[in-house]
């Protein structure tokens, strides 16, 4: 019989990465999320927002469409095509109602989109559901790496006798308990 964990570990602390050229708006936004525990980097340009994005590895990217040096629709299609950020979440968030500037914020790979003024609710509820599936992405991705090295160890040839195959899936069965779940 396989045991079950009755708690999951706590989530770690999500780091939320706001681009946005407006001063009032980058500190709203920052005391809205660090409120409910995240930790916030606010930058006030594109070119910042790409550097920043290399240096904190952030869970979710809130863009303002409109910035200087490059707008957010840019600065989404590079974190959209280069492989090591291509699965962090973007929200564009915008003035821009017409039809067109969301069709291209779809184009760029944006994955949800907030109209400016943003309702602090509508705000946190899109950052805490980004965060969490970013959270479950990480941990299959941890989960397919210790498979993978398993696999490929030489010691998988012992561990496929069917005594120590039943402790070892026993184990494994813990382990994935214990993984953050929907």
């Amino acid at each position: 019989m396989i045991e079950f964990a009755s708690q999951t570990p706590a989530p770690r602390r999500s780091r939320i990465l706001v681009a946005d050229d407006t001063d009032s708006i980058r500190a709203l936004y920052r005391k809205l999320l660090a409120g409910d525990g995240h930790e916030v980097i606010d930058v006030g340009d594109g070119e910042a927002a790409l550097e920043a994005v290399r240096a904190h590895h952030p869970d979710v990217v809130l863009l303002d469409v409109t910035m200087p040096h490059l707008d957010g629709l840019e600065v989404c299609r590079r974190l959209k095509s280069d492989p090591a950020t291509r699965f962090t979440p973007v929200v564009l968030v915008t003035g821009l109602s017409d039809l067109q500037d969301r069709i291209k914020g779809i184009e760029a790979g944006a994955d949800e989109f907030l109209s400016k003024p943003v309702h602090p609710l509508e705000l946190r509820a899109r950052v805490g559901s980004l965060t969490r599936m970013n959270h479950l992405l990480d941990a299959l991705h941890s989960a397919e790496a210790a498979f993978m090295t398993l696999a490929r160890s030489r010691s998988t040839r012992r561990i496929c006798r069917p005594s120590i195959a039943a402790g070892i899936c026993t184990m494994w069965a813990r382990s994935a308990s214990r993984m953050p779940c929907c």
